[in-house]
């Protein structure tokens, strides 16, 4: 569970831009895990839950960085 403290965390630190760049940098490697998990199975395919989800808290944090401006 600190795992995931310390990411949210870390988070609120960075600006807008580095936010829109780990999203492209997070979406592009989970496109790519899906895509050889359609190839052959990947050996922990829980990890393509976990990438997604944190995409989703790194588009929740820029969506409040853009209210709060």
């Amino acid at each position: 569970m600190s795992k995931k403290l310390d990411f949210v965390k870390s988070l609120k630190d960075l600006s807008e831009t580095d936010l829109k760049a780990r999203i492209q940098e997070d979406e592009l490697r989970l496109k790519k895990l899906e895509f050889a998990h359609a190839i052959s199975p990947l050996e922990n395919p829980m990890s393509i839950r976990g990438l997604r989800k944190d995409i989703a808290r790194l588009k929740t944090v820029l969506n409040q960085k853009k209210a709060n401006a």
